[in-house]
């Protein structure tokens, strides 16, 4: 008995020994990889404004995806976390709160000032870092908020811009303003008005539709019987394009003008080509009238991913939101939003943005405004107007 016992302990040695010697047998790998940084992409991803939603996502995923095939930032690779909003302001603060639980570093969004609105109290109240690229009423960064920015520019200075285009580009002195009510066409209206009558015009309505309704024909009636030289519209596309072609069948010869809200492709399809053949929209420059080098880069890259270039201003102020988040995390190597937004509101100053050179101020809006009109032609191609 004593002999197979020392001859069984002498088998185990042998093994140990052997598995030592052998090389193969390795500790196990507990390494982790770093945590990701996770970045939030608020907006319409459907609904009837999902093509300003949907591109966002394409614009942040493209850049997302040159910066961690570059070894991302911080040695972290960067993971986009998308919320549909639809654009309803109960919808954002739900996806907001989604957002906060998820611990975010920061969120990108929403599309529409009544959207935003919400949000960013929230994200204000949790201390996380949020931009909109395209939420330009101006109320909302007069809350203190520390947390909120924007890469667009403000109502007041769209309305300062459309009121020195009618009264001096135009000629016109008697105006038409039609708003939805919304927070974002509401302040516009009440700007353009304000400059407006400072210039000497004449505001001789300035009322409100309903969105999501189909026929305007009773305001556009009561508009026509006040004989307006031009009729400014300050909500979106989905209406915008409806009031234009009802204007057109009702006979009404005022100059059809809208914001930058109906920056959009669907303005024309609900227009119709006859009714939006001479009608004026005010925005930031788009994409293909944008000089600076960034801008040609991001729409060569944006066309060999996704087959056409942005389809929408917009989609490349959020990618200008999405690049001075990256630029605040390496000039600071932190990923705590407090510490980015002190970054963004004291030293990054003249930031070589896709949309222009961004420096914020202390209310976390963009220094500076350009604005400029495109009249659409017979094609529905908008041009960038030149008088």
């Amino acid at each position: 008995m004593l002999k197979k016992m020392v001859i069984f302990g002498l088998l185990i040695l042998l093994v140990m020994v052997a598995a030592g010697c052998g090389g193969t047998a390795k500790a196990p790998d507990t390494a982790k990889a770093p945590e990701t940084i996770k970045i939030g992409v608020t907006g319409p991803i459907s609904g009837e404004w999902a093509l300003e939603g949907q591109g966002f996502v394409k614009a942040v995923r493209l850049l997302a995806d040159q910066v961690n095939a570059k070894g991302g930032v911080l040695g972290r690779q960067i993971e986009i976390v998308e919320g549909d909003d639809k654009g309803d302001p109960k919808e954002a603060a739900l996806v907001a709160q989604k957002m906060v639980a998820g611990k975010v570093t920061a969120v990108l969004g929403s599309y529409n000032s009544s959207a935003t609105e919400p949000a960013s109290q929230i994200y204000d109240e949790a201390k996380i870092l949020h931009i909109t690229p395209s939420s330009t009423a101006t109320k909302l960064t007069e809350k203190g908020y520390k947390m909120f920015f924007r890469t667009c520019f403000l109502d007041n200075r769209q309305g300062l811009f459309v009121a020195e285009f009618i009264t001096g580009t135009l000629g016109k002195k008697q105006v038409a303003l039609i708003h939805d009510n919304t927070t974002y066409a509401k302040g516009l209206a009440d700007w353009t008005q304000k400059f407006l009558e400072e210039r000497g015009a004449t505001v001789v309505f300035n009322d409100a539709i309903t969105p999501k309704e189909k026929d305007f024909t009773p305001t556009l009636t009561k508009l026509k019987g006040l004989n307006p030289e031009v009729i400014y519209f300050t909500g979106y596309f989905s209406e915008g394009g409806l009031l234009a072609r009802q204007a057109k069948e009702l006979g009404i010869k005022a100059v059809f003008m809208a914001g930058d809200a109906n920056n959009n492709p669907d303005f024309v399809t609900n227009a119709g080509l006859d009714a939006a053949n001479g009608v004026f929209i005010t925005t930031l420059p788009m994409a293909q009238d944008l000089p600076y080098n960034e801008a040609k880069q991001f729409v060569a890259d944006y066309k060999a991913k996704y087959g056409k270039d942005p389809e929408s201003i917009w989609a490349l102020t959020e990618a200008d939101a999405f690049r001075v988040v990256v630029e605040a995390i390496e000039k600071t190597q932190s990923t705590d939003s407090a510490k980015l937004a002190e970054y963004l509101h004291t030293q990054l100053k003249d930031f070589p943005g896709i949309t222009g050179p961004i420096t914020f101020d202390e209310k976390g809006d963009r220094k500076g405004a350009v604005h400029v009109a495109y009249q659409i032609n017979e094609k529905g191609e908008f041009v960038l107007y030149k008088k």
